[in-house]
């Protein structure tokens, strides 16, 4: 519960009751005397007073009127995925061998003829209640990250936020979950920071953070470099933390424990093990493959087509079970499967090596000269384009729906602004403490 936010809101409309709200809000969630609670709610509201309108101009935000769930950022689709592309706008072209224009999940420098490999994953926001679960998917996801650039994962690192409120056990438990990964694959965690969320202005107990992995290579397989003629190829997918919501949030716990592995893992050391030609691996994370094709498309320019039944086939059956009774399209959901784009001649070389360590794998389909993704599916060929957010997983989601409430066009051009302001914003100030 943000208290800040909250007060704000309440000075902002001249609310002359916003005090006792805030006493009762803070009651709500905090065991303590009235009079505690009001000297509580005093507090909030005079540091909300001070920062309700700063002066000067590196406090300055032109709003754009846009929130983050009205374009869908965060929520795996068409609008995030823009809004990731006005994100590298704003960093700028950078001397990174890999940036964040070309939408890859790891970014890569080059030092003393190695490439370093970096990502960070933030833990998926419903697990909250469940830190173990938390923090052994969001482990799973940034390990993911350097191996799909083709590298050998080093460290870890974790940042975690708990609530005022949060009982210390979760802060173990979700460590735990980190580690459980670190152990099973032989990566240390090294470092890594705890914190509260928003200090004593954020009561209640909701956890968040995120993990990232550093790793090194001699060379690495970004998206960019997949080429027409190439083969795509997928291994099986049981899913992480968006299959764990679902699965927790519909009642069916049980499909939980088909999430608990680390089969992409092992089929990536598998990988690195061998000298074969791959030129492009992504994960199947959260915007599912829809999302994943849009993405390799755009950034290495060419055509997808992919196989609908092959990819059917690699899903674990009680997840595909699962969200086929939910109505939950798979293909725009993360299943945490390995996307291969390598040679046709390399196929059968990778498969056997894949194959060696556990792990089912399959050609799911083609690339080809030309732009966008296509399905074929029961032998006719379709669009495959992300919708606005990922396929809705929870009963939530499918309450705010995957279109979106307001006019895509005009958002844009509002999204455009921002990040116009924001470059404009970032000159201004290297200027200005250059000539300090």
């Amino acid at each position: 519960m943000d208290l800040e936010g909250f007060a704000k809101r309440g000075l902002k409309r001249n609310d002359d009751a916003i005090e006792s709200k805030l006493v009762a809000l803070i009651r709500e969630v905090k065991e303590i005397p009235e009079s505690r609670a009001k000297a509580l709610a005093q507090a909030v509201l005079e540091e909300a007073k001070a920062t309700l309108h700063p002066r000067g101009d590196v406090f300055r935000l032109d709003e754009v009127g846009v929130s983050m769930g009205d374009y869908g950022v965060g929520s795996r689709g068409s609008g995030d995925f823009y809004t990731h592309t006005k994100i590298a706008e704003v960093i700028g072209r950078t001397d990174a061998v890999v940036d964040s224009r070309q939408l890859d999940d790891s970014g890569v420098v080059k030092a003393d003829g190695e490439f370093i490999v970096v990502t960070v994953d933030g833990m998926h926001s419903r697990l909250s209640d469940y830190p173990f679960l938390a923090g052994f998917h969001v482990t799973r996801a940034a390990l993911r990250d350097i191996y799909v650039m083709g590298a050998k994962p080093v460290a870890l690192l974790s940042d975690i936020h708990l609530a005022d409120d949060g009982d210390v056990a979760k802060l173990f438990d979700h460590i735990a979950g980190i580690a459980t990964v670190s152990e099973l694959i032989h990566v240390p965690l090294i470092t890594g920071s705890t914190l509260r969320i928003g200090g004593d202005m954020v009561i209640g107990d909701r956890l968040t953070g995120c993990v990232g992995a550093v790793g090194v290579s001699r060379k690495i397989t970004p998206r960019k470099d997949a080429e027409p003629g190439d083969v795509i190829m997928m291994t099986e997918g049981a899913g992480g933390g968006t299959i764990c919501a679902a699965a927790l949030y519909y009642g069916m716990h049980e499909v939980v424990d088909e999430t608990l592995n680390i089969k992409f893992l092992e089929a990536s050391e598998a990988l690195l093990k061998e000298d074969l030609t791959i030129h492009a691996m992504t994960d199947v994370t959260n915007g599912g493959i829809r999302g994943d094709a849009k993405e390799i498309s755009h950034t290495a320019g060419v055509k997808l087509v992919f196989e609908e039944e092959k990819m059917r086939r690699l899903v674990n059956p009680r997840v595909r079970q699962m969200l086929e009774q939910l109505k939950i399209d798979y293909l725009g959901v993360s299943i945490d499967a390995l996307l291969i784009i390598a040679p046709p001649d390399e196929a059968q070389k990778i498969a056997k090596t894949i194959q060696g360590s556990g792990v089912a794998v399959d050609e799911i389909g083609r690339v080809e000269v030309g732009k966008d993704a296509r399905l074929i599916s029961n032998g006719r060929e379709t669009d495959f384009e992300p919708r606005f957010r990922e396929a809705a997983y929870t009963p939530i989601k499918k309450a705010v729906g995957q279109d979106a409430h307001r006019d895509v066009a005009e958002m844009t051009r509002l999204v455009d602004l921002a990040a116009r302001n924001a470059v404009e914003k970032k000159r201004r100030f290297v200027e200005r403490i250059k000539n300090n």
